[in-house]
């Protein structure tokens, strides 16, 4: 990843420097500098210049090197170190004889001595700034990093969402056909039932397919549907009630394709008989949406267990940032999900 200056933070950072130098200095030379009050003002003034000047003059030599290298390069980190610490050396040169015009300082010093001051003072102060800068473009790149890398896993997440629909697709539809046949050679209305139910539930996974989040009233509607269509197939095997207040349903969302995972998770992993039903309830406790069951584990392991489960955690996580919640000890199992209040948001905190 290439580095990006952040030259609006460079700016401010430069600013917040000479304020910074300034303040102290004018501390130093007024309470512990012997010297005239017009002379203590001179040097507050100039401290603050020479700071000023420096900063952004590595900020003007950070911006004509990025033009031309790669700031990750070793030759737009060499040449950096050698115009920053020349510029500011040339910087402070050019301040001493104003300096000494005020002040006659120079008179107490060797001829070559003065000026070596100025040079000393012009190097400590762009280390200075030199690290406070990197400072900022480490930062910088550090948060650039973070959001590039949650765009990346959010991509990821949407593309095994897709691809997760895409596998159950063709396995739902071998059930689904499957119970059709037996249906219509056993009870054609009950068949009928079955294929209207089925029908709504593929074109609404069908056309939300791309959505990142869904209307409460959305989901409620596929699970239904699907809740229906397993209702038939296993009769008084599967007993699931939803039980939602209608005024959270049209101004709460879900991560799209949320609901029914859990539901067709809860029928994968358990044993479902007349006489030991699976008991499934869905309903809201605190602004979250909580399906819950008894457990009765199949003897069985199931292939790709809890996948489903997992894809949710992640797009659930990369949405709001916040977690689901999940529960399971002897006898029951449930998973817990906080309602969105805001389908166009990030909904992040």
């Amino acid at each position: 990843m290439d580095s990006v200056l952040p030259i609006k933070n460079l700016v401010r950072l430069n600013w917040l420097l000479v304020v910074a130098f300034t303040a102290i200095s004018s501390v130093y030379f007024v309470f512990l500098l012997e010297d005239l009050p017009i002379h203590k003002i001179f040097y507050t003034v100039m401290t603050g210049l020479g700071i000023g000047l420096v900063g952004f003059a590595n900020l003007g030599i950070l911006i004509l090197l990025e033009r031309r290298y790669n700031t990750e390069t070793k030759r737009f980190k060499t040449y950096r170190l050698l115009y920053t610490y020349a510029a500011s050396a040339v910087i402070y040169i050019g301040l001493s004889p104003i300096f000494d015009y005020i002040s006659k300082k120079s008179e107490l010093y060797p001829f070559f001595v003065f000026p070596s001051i100025f040079v000393v003072s012009s190097v400590v102060v762009n280390t200075v700034i030199v690290i406070f800068h990197d400072f900022i473009i480490l930062h910088s790149d550090k948060a650039r990093a973070g959001l590039e890398l949650s765009k990346l896993k959010t991509a990821n997440a949407e593309a095994t969402n897709l691809l997760l629909k895409q596998q159950i697709h063709p396995h739902f539809l071998f059930n689904a056909l499957n119970t059709l046949k037996a249906l219509y050679r056993k009870d054609p209305y009950a068949g009928d039932t079955y294929i209207v139910h089925l029908a709504n539930f593929l074109r609404a996974s069908v056309y939300n397919h791309a959505a990142k989040v869904s209307s409460l009233a959305e989901e409620v509607a596929l699970l239904s549907d699907y809740l229906e269509m397993q209702k038939i197939r296993f009769g008084v095997a599967l007993d699931c009630t939803i039980d939602l207040p209608k005024e959270i349903l049209k101004d709460h969302y879900l991560p799209s394709f949320s609901l029914q995972p859990l539901l067709e998770n809860a029928i994968k992993h358990n044993d479902l008989t007349q006489e030991a039903p699976l008991v499934v309830h869905i309903f809201c406790l605190e602004e979250r949406i909580v399906v819950y069951n008894n457990l009765q584990k199949k003897s069985v392991n199931v292939s790709s267990a809890y996948h489903g489960l997992a894809n949710l955690a992640e797009r659930y996580s990369l949405l709001s940032g916040d977690e689901i919640i999940i529960k399971e000890d002897k006898n029951t199992f449930s998973v817990s999900i906080k309602l969105l209040t805001n389908e166009y948001s990030d909904h992040r905190r």
